[in-house]
């Protein structure tokens, strides 16, 4: 099941997704495979160029956001022999395809931009290790305690050259301890003409000395250091929750030896096709089909539902699930490291390095941001003497202090966080969304199409009502022979009928059994010559009278398809099947109707069954009788109507509209593995109260993200002022950095809380 993985070229440009053109032509080629019945051949993920060294994996530490990627991109675009880049901000990672030689001169020029690249192979490569194990905390609580210190100095001893002698000692000290790192990788950025913030703060603490001012100089470097530490540990929070689904899965499983007997293996030395058992109480270690035994499992690692469901013989089985009761006997169907669980959290973490709109802006914004202050800065210490009639000393110190404002960590920050939270809040409740674009695009849908089978319906007829009309023989019987006439089909409808009567008792040897594609079948059972089919076909044979033509057109406005059977010149029996609408469809429509978005049904289905289901689930705007090119078309009409639109479906003929659509939302559990790969969010376990739970999660996370740019953006505005107007120090403007940091941050993660607003049920 490789449907998960959503997979974009490597170095592919940073531009705006789903364009309208983009999804038509994805669509068309997608509608051309399903009309060629070749849709196992459509290839979803682009074809690289041949490699012609080996792909390594670094893990580079202290690589947290788009601008330290944007800095290692830098130092590496002049070196020949590269021929493809991929970083992994979640894992902090970068895959790097190069000749040797190309390593090697690369790892020198990160190293040289103050990054430190550690080789690890790839099918190893983890969350890594956190940013601030480079820094470790008892070091920083000496530095901040010797900063404090020359503050103390600063303010109580008198300003004599015995009294500056320790206090320039102690500033050393702490700044080395703190961040001597951060200071020589600025002035190597410095160097090489890039304004990051190692840049600002190795002028702001050189600028500090030169003016003698060194527990400014000495606070401004812990500070920093102090915030750096916070930020990793709560990056790595968001980052890394959803891979804590990882550790429900058991690192041993129960495997059936050659010789019958059972041993405890580890799950990596486990391969498909072997067997292996689950007791009771105990999480199932890896996906695999019941081979015998029956239980109620827990899925709520995988599809968000809270209630356990039933697995018989033949059902399928995920890792990280709960055994409630019985014993399980599962045929292992993937390997430790490719389960469904696993690849769930592989498609978040590439999802979240796909940004969204907003933090593409964001981090345009910053590009300029940094530059235009630092120029600001320049014209203060050189203009403002003369314009202001500021001392030298005054107009380079407040120039110092807008450099520190500079700093873009608490804006460029605010961004990655509160999607990521936002995107393993999703995945935790069983909507897998494969991209920040579309965790944030949902907020602005004003309609949603949804496809009718296996969406709102189950996705499989169920027999709904018999009706027996003959005398001549008991109801008992009359039951007991559909069920031998249907026994022996594989048709929906037959098995439906079948299963529905649930009877042992055939009534006597079945004979002469003959099935007619499209009608109906025929038989012999005892001495009776029976036929079982549809309604049209019974036409053709004279059997439908005036009465039994009304009572079968009240079941057809019903969305029933019914069955007859008949014997000789008498019909004995009607049999109504209907693909039933799921519990939790017109719940999941209400909502969206009271969140003024539009339903839509879009289906293949006939009109009459069409609108019986649609008005059952709340839906008043029906489109019916459309084949794959028909929803194609709609979804561009609709989408004329509505501007952003949705499309909701499971099957094959549904790939073109969710190709199409502005968004493309598939059903996880009943859908086909091209409509899930054709999506753009999955939603796992079916139930579509999840589709409003979505646009609630992105507008919930659309607002978080304009309260933290605003905090950012509103607290360092509040600072430029007090700068120019002297009301505020180095340190003083660092620490409001900081604050604004820790609540951008703080308030980001309160989206790994999320949680629905429906019980499943």
């Amino acid at each position: 099941m490789n449907h998960l993985h959503h997979a974009e070229p490597v170095q592919a440009p940073d531009h705006e997704c789903g364009s309208h053109s983009h999804n038509h032509e994805k669509a068309h080629q997608l509608q051309t495979s399903c009309e060629s019945c070749a849709c196992a051949a459509v290839a979803f993920e682009p074809i690289a160029a041949p490699s012609q060294g080996k792909a390594e994996t670094w893990h580079i530490p202290n690589m947290d956001c788009p601008v330290e990627e944007k800095e290692i991109r830098q130092v590496l675009a002049g070196i020949q022999g590269i021929h493809s880049l991929s970083f992994h901000l979640s894992s902090r990672s970068l895959i790097i395809d190069a000749s040797e030689a190309a390593k090697e001169k690369a790892r020198e020029a990160i190293k040289k931009a103050g990054f430190k690249p550690e080789t690890i192979e790839a099918k190893k490569a983890g969350p890594g290790h956190d940013h601030a194990q480079s820094r470790p905390a008892w070091k920083l609580g000496i530095a901040f305690a010797i900063a404090l210190s020359v503050e103390i100095l600063h303010f109580s001893a008198p300003e004599t050259f015995l009294f500056q002698i320790p206090a320039f000692i102690l500033a050393v000290s702490a700044i080395v301890l703190a961040g001597a790192s951060v200071y020589f990788n600025g002035l190597r950025s410095l160097l090489r003409g890039q304004l990051n913030i190692s840049a600002l703060m190795a002028v702001a603490v050189t600028g500090a000395f030169i003016l003698g001012q060194w527990a400014e100089a000495a606070m401004v470097m812990v500070l920093y250091a102090i915030a750096e530490l916070i930020e990793a540990h709560c990056v790595d929070r968001a980052r890394h929750a959803i891979r804590k689904l990882l550790s429900l899965a058991p690192k041993t499983a129960e495997l059936r030896l050659p010789d019958g007997q059972w041993d405890q293996t580890p799950v990596e030395n486990i391969l498909p096709g072997q067997a292996i058992r689950v007791k009771p109480g105990e999480r199932i270690p890896l996906d695999g089909i019941v081979l015998s035994g029956h239980s109620a499992v827990n899925q709520m690692p995988i599809t968000g539902e809270s209630i356990p469901v039933a697995k018989i013989l033949g059902d399928t089985v995920y890792a990280g699930s709960i055994n409630e009761s019985g014993v399980l006997e599962l045929g292992v169907t993937a390997p430790a490291n490719d389960t469904l669980l696993a690849r769930i959290i592989t498609t978040v973490e590439q999802a979240q390095e796909k940004r969204a709109p907003i933090q593409r802006f964001i981090d345009r914004f910053a590009a300029i941001y940094t530059p235009a202050i630092f120029a600001i800065a320049l014209a203060v210490a050189a203009l403002a003497p003369f314009l202001a009639g500021w001392a030298w000393q005054d107009a380079f110190y407040r120039a110092l202090v807008l450099l520190v404002i500079a700093c873009p960590c608490a804006l460029v920050i605010a961004t990655p966080l509160t999607v990521v939270s936002g995107l393993t809040a999703a995945a935790r409740d069983g909507i897998l969304i494969k991209g920040g674009i579309y965790l944030e695009e949902a907020r602005k849908l004003k309609a949603i199409a949804f496809d009718k089978t296996g969406t709102i319906t189950q996705g499989h007829p169920v027999l709904v009502a018999v009706e027996v009309t003959a005398k001549t023989a008991s109801r008992e019987r009359i039951l007991n022979w559909a069920a031998a006439m249907t026994s022996r089909s594989n048709h929906p409808v037959s098995r439906a009928i079948f299963k529905g009567i649930q009877s042992d008792d055939e009534s006597g040897a079945i004979e002469n059994v003959t099935e007619t594609a499209g009608k109906g079948v025929e038989a012999i059972i005892g001495s009776n010559k029976l036929a079982l089919g549809s309604a049209g076909w019974m036409n053709e044979r004279g059997l439908i009278t005036p009465e039994l033509d009304a009572r079968l057109q009240a079941w057809e406005e019903s969305g029933y398809t019914v069955s007859l059977l008949a014997s000789g010149n008498a019909v004995l029996a009607l049999f109504a099947v209907a693909d039933m609408i799921r519990a939790n469809s017109a719940e999941a429509v209400k909502t969206l109707i009271s969140r003024k978005i539009a339903p839509v049904m879009l289906t293949g289905d006939n009109p009459l069954t069409a609108q019986a289901i649609a008005s059952q689930a709340g839906i008043t705007e029906v489109k019916s009788g459309l084949l794959p090119q028909d929803k194609l078309a709609a979804i561009e009409t609709l989408r004329a109507q509505y501007r952003h639109i949705a499309m909701v479906g499971d099957g094959i003929n549904d790939a073109p509209a969710l190709a199409a659509a502005d968004i493309g939302i598939a059903m996880g559990g009943a859908g086909t593995d091209i409509a899930m790969e054709t999506a753009d969010i999955v939603i796992m376990n079916d139930d579509l109260r999840r589709v409003a739970d979505l646009i609630h999660l992105s507008r919930q996370t659309f607002r978080t993200l304009q309260q933290n740019i605003g905090i950012a953006l509103g607290i360092k505005l509040i600072f430029f002022a007090l700068a120019l107007i002297g009301q505020t120090s180095m340190w003083m403007a660092v620490f409001a950095d900081v604050g604004a940091t820790l609540i951008v941050v703080g308030n980001g993660l309160r989206l790994l809380r999320w949680k629905s607003r429906f019980t499943s049920a």
